[in-house]
């Protein structure tokens, strides 16, 4: 049960990482491989304000404004100075490593014995609940501490997630969406389009950043290395989103997003526990993408030669 409630955690935790991936390569169509330095920028800041005594919403919340720095940048490079959109984000990746480094001043801090997000959500829980240290579901019995974290991550998340669905409702999220639809129509009608790009990079960064923090938080370090294939995970939590969901519609695909993470992760963890070899994980999360690639195509494929 620990195994699983430790897969859900994560999983909540990596859909804020799903719903940036979802903004850039669903709404604008755009390639960024930023994500891979700007998960780890966002755990590098929130460690340094926290090992330095800062409040931790407000440490998280430094995390977040970073990776809007480092998308925005991003775009710049790609609308401004008109450079490839996949190179853009190679560029700013790789410069990012080390500004990591900078910023953390090694290469990793851990956050074990210093308040987080985490030490608070469960000190609130023992407010709460009194006495409650383990908690039964379904006859299984878990900690506070797992129970506080668990329901503190859904609660962040479905308020993004409800967050980021109202903003893309609003003249401006609507432009951003019509931007990677249709950017010569969106122009026609005197929007900006690079602006809205930035915008957009800005925005989906600050969610991968935001996550960055968060899993930070929750594992008790942040290390320089934990960026590498996130861009894929990413990938693979919003296709295998859409295969659950069946649509392409904005509520259901960002839900199938979160579920999509969460069910990523839990597959891994279950790949694990059966004694998948650790050094095998990455190339496992490359066949999960490839399969989730492929299959549908095969199925619809099949279908029409059916019919």
């Amino acid at each position: 049960m620990t195994l699983l409630i430790g897969a859900l955690t994560i999983g909540l935790i990596l859909s804020m990482l799903a719903l940036g991936v979802y903004i850039t390569f669903r709404i604008f169509n755009f390639p960024d491989i930023t994500t891979d330095g700007s998960i780890t920028l966002g755990a590098a800041v929130t460690a340094v304000f926290l090992v330095n005594k800062v409040d931790p919403i407000v440490a998280t919340g430094a995390g977040f404004v970073a990776g809007l720095l480092a998308g925005a940048t991003t775009g710049i490079l790609h609308t401004k100075f008109k450079i490839n959109g996949l190179l853009s984000g190679i560029l700013v990746m790789t410069a990012l490593y080390s500004i990591n480094l900078h910023v953390m001043g090694r290469s990793n801090i851990p956050l074990l014995t210093t308040r987080t997000l985490m030490t608070d959500a469960e000190q609130l829980w023992i407010k709460i609940m009194p006495g409650k240290e383990m908690v039964r579901i379904y006859g299984w019995e878990i900690t506070a501490h797992d129970a506080s974290v668990v329901c503190g991550a859904l609660l962040l998340i479905l308020v993004a997630a409800l967050a980021l669905y109202c903003f893309f409702r609003t003249d401006l999220g609507t432009a951003m969406r019509a931007t990677g639809n249709n950017p010569q129509m969106i122009r026609a009608l005197g929007v900006n389009v690079e602006t809205m790009t930035i915008l957009g990079l800005a925005l989906a960064n600050g969610l991968v950043a935001l996550s960055g923090s968060l899993l930070a938080q929750y594992q008790g370090f942040a290390d320089v290395q934990m960026g590498i294939g996130m861009v894929v995970w990413g990938l693979a939590s919003v296709i295998i989103g859409e295969a659950l969901t069946g649509s392409r519609s904005l509520g259901l695909t960002l839900i199938g997003a979160i579920m999509g993470s969460v069910l990523f992760r839990i597959l891994v963890a279950i790949a694990l526990q059966q004694g998948l070899n650790p050094n095998n994980l990455k190339l496992i999360t490359a066949v999960f993408v490839f399969a989730a690639l492929v299959l549908p195509q095969m199925a619809r494929t099949l279908r029409f030669k059916k019919a």
